[in-house]
């Protein structure tokens, strides 16, 4: 058995941070969020991954390497030209045709992905998706089965006049076991969704085709820089479960500024007296002047904080600038090199 993760999208709803970063390397409590996904498929024993790649696949090469850091094996396949989430399957798992998990290239969770074959397995599926239960289902496109788990259609987003006789609030979630036959349903070389041809071609030919519903474990798409901070909050909080958290201890952190035990602070910080740094991720070599608060807030690396500035509740990306006393407010997002001069707020 085979993984497949599609992470060629140009990350476009996480813009400004995926300017120069692509989204499947975004650092998710400093460390590229793809290894998130690596690690609750190699916990499910599967170590040969492909990653199928688009926008700036050498930044995303160069940082991976070939897996072995990981205890995968990684190989990397490049899309000729966009493919869509199905044709990029067929392009990339064509050659092999074996039992294939297909991830979504925008998700975490800490799902057992075991759990997820042992069901394939026990239905005896060409094609197990899973789904997971939304509180807006009005915001979604929506999956439907019956009492034995089998899919039976996929619904567009519901009408407000359509919500009351809803029977389910189930969505797609982004994880897919496939079996090599659904490979035959999809055309050579061309743009393919999964949603849009391959899930509705599965049902037309009536497949075995199966939903796995995650319940008990944690889910979210991070496409929006909204999404984005919202993770590392549940990550802090505690909602997310299983993943090793690690905390520098070379920072350079004054004896007179806090930093509260929630926060995650990287490696040759520097921490000034009298800064504050409450529940939030500061990456590799940060620079915090006195007085300086950064409060439920995401800093990429090498960014540097002047004296008496406030950031809450927004994301800075790598190696910027901001002078003193500005005020940076929730939900701002600064990409990368951005520079604020003093007193700015924004």
């Amino acid at each position: 058995m085979q993984a497949l993760i599609l992470a060629g999208g140009k990350g476009t709803r996480l813009r400004p941070l995926t300017v120069y970063t692509p989204k499947p390397i975004v650092p998710v409590l400093n460390k590229p969020f793809l290894l998130y996904q690596i690690e609750i498929l190699r916990r499910a024993g599967i170590k040969d991954i492909t990653l199928s790649l688009s926008y700036q696949p050498d930044k995303i090469e160069h940082l991976l390497g070939d897996g072995s850091d990981y205890g995968v094996k990684l190989r990397f396949v490049t899309e000729p030209s966009p493919m869509g989430t199905g044709g990029a399957y067929k392009f990339a798992a064509d050659a092999i045709r074996e039992t294939t998990i297909v991830f979504n290239g925008d998700i975490i969770t800490d799902l057992d992905i075991s759990k997820v074959i042992e069901l394939h397995k026990e239905k005896k599926a060409e094609a197990t998706l899973t789904l997971v239960p939304v509180e807006n289902p009005a915001a979604y496109g929506l999956v439907e089965t019956d009492s034995d788990g089998a899919i039976l259609r996929f619904r567009e987003k519901p009408k407000p006049e359509d919500i009351d006789a809803l029977t389910t609030n189930n969505i797609n979630a982004g994880i897919y076991i496939l079996e090599p036959t659904i490979l035959d349903l999809i055309p050579k070389g061309e743009n393919c969704s999964f949603e849009y041809n391959v899930f509705p071609d599965i049902l037309t030919n009536k497949k075995p085709f199966y939903a796995y519903v995650i319940e008990n474990n944690y889910w979210r798409d991070i496409g929006t820089p909204a999404s984005y901070l919202e993770v590392h909050r549940d990550f802090l909080d505690g909602k997310i479960k299983g993943f090793e958290i690690e905390k520098s201890s070379n920072a350079d952190i004054a004896t007179a500024a806090i930093v509260d035990k929630t926060s995650i602070v990287g490696s040759d910080c520097v921490i000034k007296p009298n800064a504050r740094i409450i529940n939030s991720i500061l990456g590799t070599g940060v620079h915090v002047e006195e007085r300086a608060v950064i409060e439920n807030s995401v800093v990429w690396a090498h960014t540097r904080v002047s004296n008496s500035t406030e950031v809450r509740g927004a994301v800075i990306g790598r190696s910027c600038y901001l002078g003193k006393n500005v005020s940076v407010s929730n939900g701002t997002v600064l990409g990368d090199k951005t520079s604020l001069t003093d007193y700015t707020k924004v």
